[in-house]
Parts: C-alpha cells; structure tokens; sequence
C-alpha cells in the first residue's frame, strides 16, 4: 500500500471523507473540512466492512453447480451457495459466456447493470462490465433511468433535449437576487440534495435554499409532504392529490389563457404550436375547459387556490421547479411537459433567477453554477448488438422474449435473455412489483452478479464474483458535476478473497484469450495517469488548469474554479433565439410537437394534457391509500441498507412509514406499531409514524430496504413489492412508482401474517 505524507481521503456519491486506519484496519471516517454541510451516510460503511453481509470468496449457487444453466424455477433467492476458487469462478463464467454466445449469440446477454456504483473514474463497474463484454461481442443493453426516465424521453422533444437543460438548471445565487416567487412541484427535498453522481467535496443545496429564503423569496411547496421543503419566512404548502400534478399546471395555464396573463410576445416569439394547447385548454378539441374549477375537482385543491396561484404567478418574477418525482407516475411525461408549457406562457424563460428547473436539490449538483469540463471515462468501445429495452422494462423481457412494444417514435423488440450479468447496482430494489421480477428471475439460464455484500442482487445470482469497496482500491472522483476532484487512497486490503472489478474482469477476459484487448497492457494505475492526463488536457481547453499527476497524489484534491458567471438556463436561447435555436424541428419550444402527435399514441398526444392515472385517489379502489414511495434520508437507494446510519433510522428495526392522524384513527392504529401494507401485487411490514405533515388518504414509506420476501410479504419493509410494473406511456416506458394505491393495516391483527 502507497505510503502518504497527508491523511487518506476517499470520495462517495454522498461527501468526501478523511479515512482513519489504525493496524490496517478502518476505525472512522471524518468529515472533509471543506464541506460545511456533511452528509452522515458515510458512516455507515464502517461496521460493514467486514462481518456476515461481506462476500469474501467466489461463490456458486448449489443448484447451478450441479445441475448447470438453465431456468431456476424457484431456486434463485432461495439455494445454498458453495465458495470456489477464483481459477475455477473464471473457468465457469468464460464457459457460460461462450456456450451463451455459440448458442444464441451476444444479444441473449443482458447487462444493464443499472445503479449508482463507485464515485471512482476508472473502478466503475458498469463501465468496466460493458467494456470487457463488448471485446467478446456485445450484449444487450437499457436506455434512460430509472430517475426521470419521461422527461429523457419527452423532454428532448420540447427543448431539443434533456441533459443540457438538466446541467444547466440556473444556479441558486441567481435565485436569490432575481427571484421573487418559487412553486415546487414536488418541493424541494433537501435529503435527496446529500447525493450526487461521480463524489462531492461541498454540499451546497441547504445553503443556496436558506440564501435565496434570507432573501425575501416566497415558496410555494406543492407535494403530499410538508417536510419536503425546509420551513422558511414566507413558505406555503398546498397538497393535491398525487398523481394529478399535471391537471393542476393544466388549470393554471386556463387561468392564465383566459384573463390574458400570458406573454403573447414571448410565445410568439420562442415557441411553436400554442395554439393547438390554447385550444385544449379551451376545450375545443374534447369540450371540457381546462378550467380552474376543472382542475380542482381533479387536485381536490380549491379553484380559488388555483386562481390566485396563477395571478401571483403572472404579476411576480417566477420560478418553476419540477422533481424527478414527477416523472415517475402514470403519464409522468406530462407534469414536465406542462411545466415547461406554463413557464412559457410566463414569459420568464431565460431570465436570471425565473423560468423552468429540473429539481433543484433532487442531487446537490442542481443549481450548483460550475464549469463544463469533459472528463475522461474509461472506454467501453463498440457494441455491436443494436439489441436494447427502456430500462424499466426488463420485467417485461425477462417474461415475453419476442414481444414487440412502442417506444418513442420506434417498435423494439425484446430479445430472448440467457444470461443477466450485473455490477454496480441491485435491481431489486430499483424495479417495480418486485413479486413479478423474481418470478421472471427464475427464467434465465445464468445470472451473474459483482457484489460485495449478501443483498436482494446477490441472494438472487447463481454466480457471485466478490468484489471490493472504493477503501479497498486506489481511483480517483473525476466529476463535471462538482468543483472537487479528489484521490480516493486505497485505505485497507481487500476483505477476504474480494478483488476490484477490473481484476475480476481481467481474469475471465485471460481465460476467453481477450485480456489484452482488455486491458490494453495498462495497469490499473496507468489507466488512472492517461484518464487523467486526458482530461487535464480538457479542462486546459476551459481555462483550467489541473495540477500534475504527482502533484494532485500528494495533496489530495483540486478544487475547480467556479465560472465567472452564475448559470441561466436557456440564457443564450433566450437573447438570440435564430442564432442560438433549440435543437427541435422549429428550433423553439414545442408547446405542441408535430413529431409526438405523429406516433399517435393515444396515452402521449403532441401536447401536455391530463390523462387519469392507472390508480389513484381520484378513482374509486378497494386499496384506500395513495403510497409515495421516495428515496430514503439515510441511504443512496439501498447502498449501506445495512450500515449503522441506515439501520438508526428504522425503528424497531423496521421502516418507518408516515401517515396522517386522521387515516390512523380510522384503522384504530397507533404510533410505532408495526404494520403491514398491503395491495393485490403484495406487501411489506413498516413502523408506523403518525404525523400531520402528510396530507391526508396518503402514506409516505422510504425506498431503499433490500428486498427479503416471504411469500408476497417484504419482511423488511421494501414498497416496490406493492408498486406496479408499468411504462409510463408508449412514448417513454418510464417507471411509475408513485401511482400505487395500498391499504394499511395492524400487522399484529392479521392471523395470516402475524409472527
């Protein structure tokens, strides 16, 4: 192990940390000096390391070592594993490759590998994964996220595209001098802003929050969760129903359309096919005005409410902001559709301060003003199979090879899968209906998982490959989305027999007779020096200028400069829209795009419009609960489930789950009982919390426990074995989490479930 006069440092997707080792062994991680807003999830990697979760030795399921590949019917999640060697863990995963290969060819591997890894720049695992597979052919792979997987889809089509805008949400400073009114759809949750892609040295989301409330600015918090906006001065919260986000912008662009408080001249003059929504709003096309007294009996908020809402809207600077939330409901491609639309008919696109954001504190990057640099990433090469699913689909594969399906203007098919292969994330706790998923798990030949400790992922492989955590490996945190680039020091050896990723990799590559092509003859050091010599010269070409390699190994860190000027989204756009077109047919915004009308899909029409979800509050249902189902406090996703911070959080050792007093009184339930929620895809157990801080007819239970069924039952409290397993719309095929109706009831009441 490399030597260091400083302090060892790491860097995660939650901060940066000084690493304390003592005889070899992890004792603590402190917080980066620089970072006066520390996230506590780091911490929890400290008692984990080592213990009865940690994968220490390749392991094979029992039934797949005895009865070779093939369907599991039922064994996945349930067999015995048996350790082997490393040598014979290579020899069987190069044969499967090769028997999966000759027989069925590279398009019945899937290795979408979905999740959120390491921070490091080169022992990423999806990146390492999809390079070597593509130097024995390719593999199918999956598009978009899990995150806001509409608004990749739609979004494009109405701005030209999604990451630009998404990078370039304007930046909180701009907010405290130029804006006066703030509505969050979906708040403005600070526990998301912990978190961010690729390490973070600074959070920023509470300080640009509490700076722009200092500064006079009023916030509207429009979401079924008062705690998802920080109390303020001048806050409000209005609570509709979930799922009808869109009827309520829909209803105030009606207000806006018929008291003439829309920006005729900016609609002109930055945007194409008002008319056609104008019209929908009027209801000439359906006959139903989009009126606010329309919306009202769909948002169960008062038309007065709406009314006033838009007025002060149209008289104040004013920004709007959409969480990624939004995007994962039923139709979740029409809040951000209809959110850009009325930010349109506003007229404040482009100014300081006002406009549209796509969830400021949704990460800690989101109003975070910084320069663009363009990192180096290892190479992953060509893949030559053209074989892909939306990534929310896979369910649907797994059970229907051969079925074709619309998405986004094309038909797709999905292909026969023999071989899943993941690294870096757990599908098990990002997928809806987790009931259904395992169930089609079983059909694949082989399912090979990098893993480092015993979660729902790797309790559902036949094949575990150990892998280690960043402490364990030297990378470096090289992020565009943060000024920090930091050294992350390996800090101890590999727990057991755990190897990187890389090395992992390496091994079979050796054994498929393509490790060199692999590898290039690079060492995983020599990676590092040319990623980062490559994108030294990058941010050189921005006027930047990164220290040496040996330079940033003996200090640690370089913290980037910020820019000269603070982000407007849309700035230049908006000063010269002719010589700055969006990358649309028209080069504007498209309030109606000719492009979506074209597809035809009667569930995405070419304008934003409210279309009633699968399941709601609106609609009658023996399951009387709306379920929000949103990313935990305590945890990235289900990372460090296990860990002490994670494991503080719960209580009783369950998930705590939030719900109204009134909604408790009826079902004669009281604080801190355990109870089970339930519907007709499944269950799971939680702790209840009573709080007036969730509106009423809704519940509120964090994602992010690893899966641990019995029967249709999470025993630990995971909502996706209740959410349903459905695309969004045949444009996207997006997720929809958050459209999931439930009952709740005393666990201890229940003779079938009681313990």
């Amino acid at each position: 192990m490399k030597t260091k006069s400083r302090s060892l440092l790491t860097s995660t997707h939650w901060g940066t940390y000084r690493v304390d080792v003592i005889d070899g062994k992890l004792r603590g991680l402190r917080d980066f000096e620089h970072d006066r807003d520390p996230s506590p999830i780091g911490q929890g990697i400290v008692d984990v390391l080592t213990g009865p979760t940690r994968i220490t030795q390749p392991m094979i399921r029992k039934g797949w070592l005895e009865n070779g590949p093939g369907p599991a019917s039922g064994g996945r999640g349930e067999d015995a594993f048996v350790a082997v060697s490393w040598e014979e863990a290579n020899r069987l995963v190069a044969a499967e490759l090769r028997r999966v290969i000759e027989a069925h060819g590279n398009n019945a591997i899937y290795a979408g590998s979905y999740g959120w890894a390491s921070a490091g720049r080169f022992h990423h695992a999806q990146g390492q994964l999809k390079r070597f597979l593509n130097c024995i052919g390719g593999y199918t792979s999956s598009r978009n996220t899990y995150s806001f997987a509409a608004a990749e889809v739609v979004v494009p089509h109405v701005l030209g595209s999604f990451r630009g805008p998404l990078d370039e949400t304007s930046g909180w400073a701009t907010i405290a001098s130029d804006c006066e009114l703030f509505v969050a759809f979906g708040g403005v949750p600070l526990k998301n802003g912990q978190i961010s892609q690729g390490g973070l040295g600074r959070h920023v989301q509470k300080a640009g929050l509490s700076r722009a409330m200092e500064a006079g600015v009023s916030f509207v918090n429009i979401s079924p969760l008062k705690s998802d906006l920080m109390d303020g001065p001048d806050t409000r919260w209005i609570t509709p129903r979930p799922s009808t986000d869109a009827a309520l912008m829909i209803g105030l662009a009606h207000v806006l359309l018929e008291e003439g408080l829309h920006d005729t001249g900016f609609l002109n003059d930055y945007t194409a096919g008002f008319a056609r929504y104008a019209a929908y709003l009027r209801g000439e096309t359906d006959g139903i005005p989009k009126t606010a007294e329309w919306a009202a009996e769909i948002c169960a908020v008062p038309a007065d409410t709406i009314r006033g809402l838009a007025r002060e809207m149209a008289g104040r600077r004013t920004m709007i902001s959409v969480s990624w939330s939004l995007t994962r409901q039923d139709h979740g491609e029409q809040p951000f559709w209809a959110a850009i639309a009325l930010a349109a008919m506003l007229g404040q696109i482009g100014l300081p301060g006002t406009g549209i954001g796509f969830g400021y504190s949704a990460m800690n990057n989101m109003g975070l003003s910084r320069r663009k640099i363009d990192y180096a990433a290892l190479p992953q090469g060509r893949n030559p199979v053209r074989d892909f699913i939306p990534v929310a689909r896979i369910t649907d594969m797994l059970e229907r090879p051969g079925e074709t399906i619309d998405y986004d203007g094309a038909r797709i098919t999905y292909p026969d899968i023999k071989l899943v292969w993941w690294a870096g994330g757990n599908p098990f706790h990002h997928h809806q209906d987790l009931n259904r998923l395992r169930k089609a798990w079983q059909r694949p030949d082989t399912v090979i998982a990098n893993e480092w400790c015993w979660n729902a992922l790797a309790r559902h492989a036949d094949i575990v490959l150990p892998c280690t955590t960043p402490l364990e490996r030297s990378d470096i945190a090289l992020t565009p989305k943060d000024p920090f680039q930091v050294v992350m020091d390996r800090a101890i050896e590999p727990v057991g027999e755990a190897r990187d990723d890389h090395d992992i990799l390496r091994g079979i590559a050796a054994a498929m007779g393509v490790e060199s092509a692999f590898t290039e003859d690079r060492s995983p050091e020599e990676w590092q020096r040319w990623l980062y010599d490559i994108s030294r010269q990058s941010a050189a070409r921005e006027g930047v200028s990164l220290p040496d390699w040996d330079t940033f190994q003996a200090e640690g860190y370089f913290e980037v400069p910020d820019p000269e000027q603070e982000t407007v989204l849309l700035a230049a756009f908006r000063a010269d829209p002719r010589g700055a077109p969006l990358s649309t047919p028209s080069g504007r915004i498209e309030i109606f795009s000719e492009t979506i009308a074209g597809f035809g899909y009667d569930d995405c029409p070419g304008h934003p419009a409210w279309i009633e979800p699968l399941e709601w509050l609106g609609a009658p249902s023996v399951y009387p609960l709306h379920m929000i189902s949103n990313q935990p406090s305590t945890k990235l996703h289900s990372q460090l489930d296990h860990g002490s911070v994670s494991q503080a959080g719960k209580r009783g050792g369950r998930e705590p789950v939030l719900m109204n007093p009134s909604d408790a009184a009826a079902r004669d339930l009281s604080d801190g009982q355990t109870v089970r929620l339930f519907n007709g895809r499944g269950a799971c157990l939680a702790a209840l919390c009573i709080d007036e801080r969730i509106m009423p007819g809704v519940i509120q239970i964090a994602t992010g426990a690893w899966f641990d069924p019995d029967g249709s039952t999470c025993r630990a409290g995971n909502p996706n074995a209740l959410t349903p397993d459905k695309g969004t719309s045949r444009l996207a095929q997006g997720p929809i989490a958050h459209t999931c109706m439930v009952e709740v009831a005393a666990f201890e009441d229940d003779p079938r479930f009681s313990s």
